[in-house]
């Protein structure tokens, strides 16, 4: 009774340190989030002065309506949902059209071949940036949304190694079920696996969607018309060559960040369940 007594009290010092450091994680990775909402909140000369103080004197919520208002921000919101709308789309249907092939589909050089396309994760996205945009630029497609989206449909190796490790979950029988039943691979794929993967599938949309929403560099390179800009190149237009618009460029940073929380919001249950890759069954 004695030992039972101790160990349960041990667990308790446990969890009490384990939320305690869990808390002081959480305080630090908040604390930028809360200094942009609290500076989104100041005026120009609270936000100058020294020392700095962690809460507004007087909540200056017009901020927004005016930092809404210094540039065509809602053209550039329809133009961003409009990209990552369509990024997540073609990243979900082809990077599960093509796990699929690699799990179920029995092909030879099947082994080699996902490992070429696992290896295109060792490099780094600035040593194809240039080709990339040559060839874009030999075709016409710079000064057009095509570059931002037309490479989602050709699929992605970390999605398709998620999608693929819960696509071998499915037994087998299910698969060689529907074979029987006269079902051709495009019929499986979509009225069996899709629905069974539904978890993997929204982590998958929650990561497209999340990286064009947060996309700078690609609208950068390739847009040149103000009309086809996005947010993130739309932040911009608070920083200036001698100054900052601070309380401005605060303003719309939180505006932008609060879709992206939302979403996670909402879909969280999915999200965790989409990173678990544990249990799968090889075949």
């Amino acid at each position: 009774m004695q030992t039972y007594v101790g160990n349960k009290k041990k667990l308790r010092i446990k969890n009490f340190f384990i939320y305690m450091l869990l808390i002081g994680v959480s305080i630090v990775i908040l604390l930028p989030v809360w200094w942009m909402i609290s500076t989104s909140l100041k005026s120009p000369e609270e936000i100058a002065q020294y020392p700095p103080s962690f809460l507004p004197e007087s909540f200056q919520f017009s901020n927004y309506i005016a930092a809404w208002q210094t540039a065509p921000f809602t053209r550039w919101t329809i133009n961003t949902l409009f990209i990552a709308g369509v990024v997540t789309i073609g990243s979900v249907l082809a990077n599960s059209f093509i796990a699929y092939g690699f799990a179920i589909i029995r092909f030879k050089g099947k082994k080699l071949l996902f490992s070429l396309v696992m290896a295109t994760m060792l490099i780094p996205g600035f040593v194809t940036l240039v080709p990339q945009y040559i060839i874009f630029s030999k075709i016409g497609w710079v000064n057009t949304y095509l570059p931002l989206i037309v490479p989602a449909f050709l699929g992605s190796a970390f999605y398709i190694f998620l999608l693929r490790q819960f696509i071998r979950t499915i037994p087998r029988a299910m698969v060689d079920a529907a074979k029987m039943d006269g079902a051709n691979h495009f019929q499986i794929w979509w009225k069996i696996i899709l629905p069974l993967v539904k978890p993997a599938l929204i982590t998958v949309a929650i990561f497209s969607f999340n990286g064009s929403w947060n996309d700078l560099l690609g609208p950068l390179l390739y847009l040149t018309d103000e009309n086809l800009y996005t947010l993130q190149i739309g932040l911009q237009t608070f920083k200036g060559q001698v100054s900052t618009q601070w309380h401005y460029l605060m303003a719309m940073s939180t505006t932008v960040l609060l879709p992206m929380i939302l979403l996670f919001f909402f879909f969280q249950k999915y999200f965790i369940e989409g990173n678990n890759l544990s249990g799968g069954q090889k075949f």
